[in-house]
Formats: C-alpha cells, structure tokens, sequence
C-alpha cells in the first residue's frame, strides 16, 4: 500500500497547561497528512476533485488511540495510509512516532461525495475512481518535512 510519512515539529502552542500535545491538534494533523498523502501519490486535491466533478472527501468517522504523550519540541513521524477501501468510501490509517515510538494511531473515514442531483444543500457518496484506488495502493513510501 502507498504510504507518506511527514514530519511534524511539536510547537509551543500545540501544547495544553500540562505541556502535551491538545488532543484536538493530532486532528488538524490528520488532515494535513491526509491532503499530503494523495499529493504524494500525485492526486492534488483541488485537482482531483475538479477533474471528477466531485465536492471532496468529507469525514464521517474518527478515531484516535493515544499511546505516549508529545510535548514542545518533540518531532513527530506521522505515516499515512488507506487502510480499507469501499465502494464510496476508504478509511485513512495515521500512526504518529515520537523517536520511533508509536505515540498515537487514528483512523478517518472518509466519503468520495458529489452534490446531489436534486436536492441543494446535500452531497451524495458517488463510487471512488479506479485512479484513485490505483494511486493510493501502489507500493512506494515518500516522506515530506512539515512544520
């Protein structure tokens, strides 16, 4: 499977009064490693979405397991993935290292969603293109500095 990794310096103001990672932030980095990972697999989101006719890949679930806290100054790994494809609808996989320990997992459902033919204001999940699966199964890994 396509795998990006990008690293993530842990910031001052990422951090609560406790001085660890806010749990909200690994969120916000979810999606960052998610528009890194189908850039890496050369699948620019705005791109994509306008050449499919689609309105994007909205999230329907998301789940973190935190396993060791990060503070200020920590570099974090965060390796990305699909883990699960369906007919509309693929699961993201993201493990987060600190020093090459597993800190935190999380996992984001997303949908491959166009507007709905009908009805204004609601999306409708429409069949992932085969590109898409094909691009993000490959079996090459790239890592990207971030932050």
């Amino acid at each position: 499977m396509f795998m990006n990794r990008i690293r993530i310096r842990v910031e001052f103001g990422d951090c609560d009064p406790a001085e660890i990672v806010f749990y909200a932030n690994y969120f916000r980095w979810f999606d960052q490693c998610t528009s890194a990972l189908f850039h890496a697999a050369g699948l620019p989101l705005r791109q994509l979405f306008k050449a499919h006719g689609v309105v994007g890949i909205p999230l329907v679930d998301a789940r973190a397991r935190f396993i060791i806290p990060s503070t200020y100054g920590d570099e974090l790994v965060a390796e990305s993935c699909v883990s699960e494809w369906k007919k509309s609808s693929f699961v993201i996989s993201h493990r987060f290292l600190r020093d090459g320990e597993l800190a935190l997992e999380g996992w984001e459902t997303h949908v491959w969603a166009a507007a709905h033919p009908t009805e204004a204001h609601r999306l409708k999940s429409v069949p992932l293109p085969r590109e898409v699966i094909r691009k993000l199964s490959a079996t090459k890994r790239r890592t990207a500095r971030k932050g």
